[in-house]
């Protein structure tokens, strides 16, 4: 008798109730912080180009905090050294999440969303290089196109692709989650300069005691804010950007439950963070950052600047060649099976949206170019046009798919019942059930 073959592995199955749940939760705040976020875009833009655009100015540059710190920072700096690192807290909760309970614990299930997010980060900074060979100082941000904004994405998909399948936002939200880590790690190990190991070191000391802490089930919120606290100020001083700490910490959080009637730390911590990440941290920091000129003068130079050329390129072509590239080649490898509801050119759709990148980007060319530099406006001209362009063509392709995304939308909710769990995961037949996370 012929072995029978084993079953292939499906790639953007249909999410279980337990994954379904989260990230429709998740994914909600994002989508709200997201209409945010380009409310503050725009308000920055008409703002630093009208009248009050000298208030603007002093708004970014008002210093504050303790000197004896190195603590005496600009407003603009609080942005991105501060909220952003209750961002990237948040980010580094759902990447433990996900490497424990959820999508990314079983090494085969990771291999194709972190392998596409690599790729897309990797061919986008090929990109940028190659667009800027011959101008050194330009070239020292190929990492400003790498990452993907998830917020900025949502709130394109809440307008265009409001009943897009959970299990693509899924896979737009692992993405997201990956390459905005590794940017920062980018950022860690390669902009960072006159790092003082002592103080470095010393950052490493409150990081372990909350590790220490947490293992003890220590969850008070008293004893554990101090050291996430102490490790940025620490980290911070020691010349290393200080949402690195942050992403340490939201690593270090415990994600298992030790009652399954009570969450866990991630699960409590994501519960009160996420609200104030998507609604009060990237909004603000995108208010304090993108209030760029808009002059026929200043869009000239930034046509003519290879870094932002570079920039536009590389988030446009390079995301959406390295994501979905990156993705088909390696479902072939790895004989993955296409969910049959879907189609390649779902998938390239989602390739075209991740070429929206916004925090992270502005982020990494603050660091690299310095803040309120001529070229900084002049890349974040780039982002914002690269962003514009990502979502026009995300938006056309999946709205050509619309009716499709619908009926499948309309499946995986439907709730005839009124329990609160939608039909079809009460089928025995599916193979899902809400205790399995995969």
């Amino acid at each position: 008798m012929t072995a029978p073959q084993p079953r292939a592995r499906e790639f953007l199955r249909r999410l279980s109730l337990t994954e379904y749940s989260y990230v429709t939760a998740a994914l909600r705040q994002e989508t709200v912080g997201g209409a945010l976020l380009l409310v503050a875009t725009v308000v920055a833009l008409v703002w630093a180009n009208s009248p009050l655009r000298n208030a603007y100015a002093d708004l970014q540059t008002f210093t504050f905090g303790p000197a004896a710190l190195h603590l005496h920072l600009s407003a603009a700096a609080w942005a991105g050294d501060g909220l952003l690192a209750v961002f990237f807290f948040v980010a580094g909760l759902e990447l433990k999440r996900e490497l424990v309970v959820g999508s990314l614990r079983r090494p085969a299930e990771a291999l194709l969303p972190v392998g596409a997010a690599l790729c897309g980060m990797a061919v986008p900074a090929l990109i940028y290089l190659a667009v800027t060979a011959g101008d050194p100082g330009a070239a020292r941000g190929w990492a400003v196109p790498t990452a993907t904004d998830i917020a900025f994405c949502l709130a394109v998909l809440a307008v265009t692709g409001p009943a897009l399948p959970a299990a693509l936002r899924a896979f737009l939200l692992t993405l997201a989650v990956v390459d905005d880590l590794v940017a920062i790690v980018i950022i860690g190990v390669f902009y960072s300069e006159s790092v003082h190991i002592g103080l470095l070191v010393a950052a490493v000391l409150p990081l372990a005691a909350y590790a220490v802490l947490q293992r003890r089930r220590v969850d008070h919120w008293a004893l554990l804010l101090p050291l996430a606290v102490l490790a940025w100020c620490l980290t911070h001083a020691a010349g290393v950007h200080p949402t690195v700490a942050a992403v340490a910490v939201g690593l270090l959080t415990r994600v298992r439950r030790d009652d399954e009637a009570a969450p866990s730390p991630v699960e409590r911590f994501e519960h009160v963070w996420r609200p104030l990440s998507a609604g009060v941290a990237v909004p603000v920091f995108a208010l304090l950052s993108v209030g760029i000129a808009v002059s026929p003068h200043d869009l000239s130079a930034a046509l003519h600047d290879r870094a932002a050329l570079g920039v536009v390129a590389a988030r446009i072509v390079g995301k959406t060649i390295g994501v979905f590239g990156g993705t088909y080649l390696l479902a072939r490898l790895t004989a993955a099976r296409l969910n049959p509801d879907l189609d390649w050119a779902d998938v390239f759709g989602m390739a075209v949206l991740t070429g929206i990148g916004f925090a992270v980007p502005l982020l990494v060319s603050d660091v690299v170019f310095g803040p309120g530099s001529a070229r900084d406006d002049r890349v974040t001209a780039g982002i914002l046009v690269a962003a514009l362009l990502a979502a026009l063509l995300g938006a056309v392709l999946l709205r050509s798919r619309h009716w499709h995304y619908r009926l499948l939308y309309d499946e995986e909710s439907r709730d005839d019942d009124h329990d609160g769990v939608p039909d079809v995961y009460q089928r025995p037949a599916e193979g899902h059930t809400g205790d399995d996370h995969g």
